[in-house]
């Protein structure tokens, strides 16, 4: 059996956009797999006071340079070839993660969270407009009326808010954030890591 790993994730990173491309690769070599996990990034920032790489660090100029060329190496190394910095950055997730959370309930999460992570970082769309992300669902050939009404469902807005609790919980401050069992990895340079990790794991007798 494939060890899992549980990748969290929220779309307006373009970082997880970028582990969303290179996860089929790994996975179909069959040594490990992944659990999709919806958190809002803007409340783990919200809960532990941190804030974004562009808010801290912005305004240093080589360590913008040098995050842009490891994100250009990252795309090399797994032929990612699509990405475009969307124009609307950043985007107010609440409605898309709200929607991956009702995906995950109706079982199309995985069409779902395609759909948005080609919207936000393909397309430069601006993903917060509710008649925006109800057009991307439809072209999907998703449920846009019950993923837009199970969105405002107070049951799904708690499981993301429980979601992203926990998260904070076991030490989660960004995204992309990966965890093996209890063990965490974050950024999109770890994850070589944290599968080396899961394919050094004995199987259990």
């Amino acid at each position: 059996m494939p060890r899992e790993i549980a990748f969290l994730f929220d779309f307006g990173s373009p970082n997880a956009y970028f582990v969303h491309r290179a996860l089929p690769a790994i996975a179909a070599k069959g040594t490990v797999s992944f659990r999709y996990q919806p958190v809002l990034l803007g409340g783990v920032f919200k809960a532990i006071g941190n804030q974004s790489p562009m808010q801290s660090y912005g305004h240093i100029g080589a360590k913008v340079a040098y995050d842009r060329l490891e994100m250009q190496r990252f795309m090399a190394a797994h032929g990612i070839d699509k990405f475009v910095m969307n124009p609307h950055f950043p985007v107010n997730t609440l409605l898309m993660m709200r929607g991956a959370v009702a995906a995950e309930t109706l079982g199309c999460a995985r069409a779902y969270n395609e759909a948005m992570f080609a919207g936000m970082w393909e397309q430069g769309l601006k993903l917060d407009l509710p008649d925006v992300w109800e057009r991307v669902l439809t072209g999907a050939g998703l449920p846009a009326g019950q993923l837009g009404e199970l969105a405002a469902d107070p049951e799904i807005k708690g499981k993301l808010v429980a979601n992203t609790e926990a998260a904070v919980a076991r030490g989660v401050f960004g995204i992309p954030t990966f965890f093996l069992g209890e063990d965490m990895w974050f950024g999109k340079d770890r994850l070589r890591d944290v599968v080396e990790a899961a394919e050094q794991m004995e199987t259990p007798a």
